[in-house]
């Protein structure tokens, strides 16, 4: 698998991974409608497009053949020493072949070449990621409900990852 810096001209692939690993991940977990919602919210192209001005803030394609199967957004010193990873997605029909623990493996580098000892996430309580990220060295360390607008909230674990 190839993890490349995603730019402005990756903003559709983003938006086509994001819609496509949505609509397959949360299927059963959140209404079509909140879905529909939380894409437009957090997967508008003015929205990705200001993440990667941020000098904090990193897109990376995940590639198989050069094809993109997923990707990885993360903040570093979203809190003093820690990098918030808000987004991991594989495309349904590549999971479990080892590219999310690859993925996680290249965050943790990257997160210490940004001098950060910590990663923390936050997952929606009744997704089955949470077992990856608890396979992978991640604890929950608490719970939180946010008012997302359109009467709808998100009911996620944070997780923690220390690195040492």
């Amino acid at each position: 698998m190839l993890i490349r810096e995603a730019g402005r001209a990756d903003i559709p692939v983003n938006r086509d991974l994001a819609d496509k690993s949505w609509r397959t991940n949360y299927r059963g977990i959140l209404s079509a409608e909140q879905i529909d919602y939380m894409l437009g919210l957090m997967y508008s192209e003015n929205e990705i497009f200001r993440q990667l001005q941020s000098l904090n803030y990193r897109y990376y394609i995940l590639e198989t053949e050069q094809i993109p199967i997923g990707f990885l957004g993360f903040e570093g010193n979203y809190q003093p020493k820690t990098t918030k990873l808000h987004r991991i997605y594989l495309l349904a029909t590549e999971k479990s072949k080892g590219y999310g623990k690859q993925a996680i493996s290249f965050l943790k580098t990257q997160v210490q070449l940004l001098g950060n000892h910590r990663i923390i996430l936050n997952v929606n309580k009744h997704n089955p990621a949470k077992y990856f990220y608890k396979s992978q060295g991640f604890k929950i360390i608490s719970e939180e409900v946010v008012d997302i607008g359109g009467g709808f909230v998100m009911d996620d674990y944070i997780m923690e990852f220390k690195i040492v």
